[in-house]
């Protein structure tokens, strides 16, 4: 992707800082790479991503459950996106989009959330201090009776920690 400003679809414009939207070039990068379409940014995804970051921030905790209890399928839901399936990266201390990027795709759960062709949108958010970050990626395409994480065939359900 040439562009640090990825595009969103028409109508759904999303307001991203400068580190969210090279997290994003980062991302279409790595999956152009995997013969993968580009992700598009998604205005629920971007605030269910950034909420979550900043719930982190202010409890300074690391991890898929919210101070709430709330899983990312819930809090994707709740933020108003309508998903089929979802993956969520988090973490927290890496100072910059790249060095963030660099950790998840040394980690084989967390790549291969980034690599799973079938998430079409995503949504990204910082929230200091601590550089608490979070991806959550989705795809809307209903199936009758599917819901929830999505991982390539063969794969576990589980989410990038390899929790169940």
């Amino acid at each position: 992707m040439s562009s640090a400003h990825p595009a969103a679809p028409a109508g759904t414009a999303v307001r991203v800082s400068v580190a969210e939207a090279h997290v994003v070039a980062l991302v279409n990068r790595a999956r152009h790479r995997a013969d993968c379409s580009p992700v598009s940014l998604n205005a629920k995804l971007s605030k269910a991503a950034r909420d979550h970051s900043a719930d982190m921030s202010d409890h300074r905790n690391m991890s898929h459950r919210g101070s709430d209890g709330s899983g990312p399928g819930r809090r994707i839901a709740r933020a108003g996106y309508d998903w089929s399936a979802y993956g969520e990266n988090v973490a927290y201390g890496y100072p910059t989009a790249a060095s963030v990027m660099a950790a998840w795709m040394a980690s084989p759960g967390h790549r291969r959330n980034i690599l799973t062709c079938a998430f079409r949108e995503i949504g990204v958010g910082l929230a200091r201090p601590g550089n608490y970050w979070t991806q959550d990626f989705g795809a809307t395409a209903r199936r009758p009776g599917t819901r929830g994480p999505l991982w390539p065939t063969g794969s576990r359900g589980t989410d990038a920690a390899g929790r169940r």
